[in-house]
């Protein structure tokens, strides 16, 4: 999803991108991803690849998710290191922060507590590949050796153009448009929601992900090693249901599957940093969610 929203950015057409589809390059076979690297020779990567899903997938595969992910950003950023690739933007992850910890979470913040059990394995992966960036300036630093600069963003959630819309590996706002546009298509009166729907969370609309990249890659020097991307606002899981149901046009009811697991109850990100930087989302919410079933219906017709 954040590759292709990058893909798709106004501002696409300032650079030339390499884009290897999984059958072009494997990223979990380290010898193969740093032949590419070495052969293409870029002067800047932007690390977005990754197995990714909703708390369903993540509780379902955390071996996978684990694994994958472990390798892939092993993979790629000590390529980048290995080939002399002076910069590399590390696309992280909000759910690297400690699960009980006070919101909003800010980036000082990591490994200061027990991780959240329903992600935790992608969760890992994402804390690996992010100490790995840091070790790598900091070894870079101290050996005086070649100037390199590998910086990590942490995004909050995500939704929009390009997500996965299959309730068992797809992200909240995803799933809940197909269930929602599934009631309405079968004239369903009633939708199961995990939880009591009180917990929080923080999405933004990808597209808005894409233009921050674009922003960071002109202000590269300017923004921090580390820096949380997001709204500066969340919303409760009835909130999302209820937003999405009325944009799709759909009237019933929810029940609540108490039994069911919710992850944190908030995760909100600190854009202190952010708003140093100097750089906001300006998508909002109900837009994000118009454009995102707008593709939804699109894909389905495909």
């Amino acid at each position: 999803m954040v590759g292709q929203n990058i893909l798709e950015h106004a501002l696409v057409n300032k650079y030339q991108f390499l884009y290897p589809s999984r059958k072009e390059l494997d990223l979990t076979n380290a010898d193969a991803t740093y032949a590419y690297i070495k052969k293409n020779n870029p002067k800047i990567i932007i690390h977005a690849a990754g197995r990714v899903g909703g708390i369903q997938a993540n509780i379902s595969n955390p071996v996978d998710f684990l694994v994958t992910n472990i390798d892939i950003g092993r993979n790629i950023i000590l390529a980048s290191y290995k080939a002399g690739v002076p910069r590399l933007i590390n696309i992280a992850s909000s759910c690297m922060y400690p699960r009980n910890a006070i919101n909003p979470l800010n980036e000082n913040l990591i490994l200061k507590g027990e991780l959240e059990p329903s992600n935790e394995g992608y969760a890992l992966a994402k804390i690996f590949a992010t100490r790995l960036c840091e070790y790598i300036n900091l070894e870079n630093k101290l050996n005086s050796k070649f100037k390199v600069r590998y910086k990590t963003l942490i995004p909050c959630n995500l939704y929009g153009r390009y997500d996965k819309f299959n309730v068992k590996n797809s992200h909240l706002v995803a799933a809940i448009i197909d269930k929602i546009h599934r009631a309405k298509v079968r004239r369903s009166k009633k939708i199961d929601i995990w939880g009591d729907g009180t917990a929080r969370r923080e999405f933004m609309y990808a597209g808005d992900l894409a233009s921050a990249i674009f922003q960071s890659l002109n202000d590269f020097n300017k923004i921090p090693d580390l820096i949380n991307i997001g709204t500066g606002y969340d919303y409760s899981i009835n909130e999302y249901y209820n937003i999405v149901a009325k944009v799709i046009g759909w009237k019933g009811r929810f029940v609540y599957k108490t039994n069911k697991p919710v992850g944190m109850m908030q995760k909100l990100v600190d854009i202190t940093r952010q708003r140093q930087w100097g750089w906001m989302p300006s998508t909002s919410l109900i837009s994000g969610i118009k454009k995102t079933y707008e593709f939804y219906l699109q894909k389905k017709k495909a």
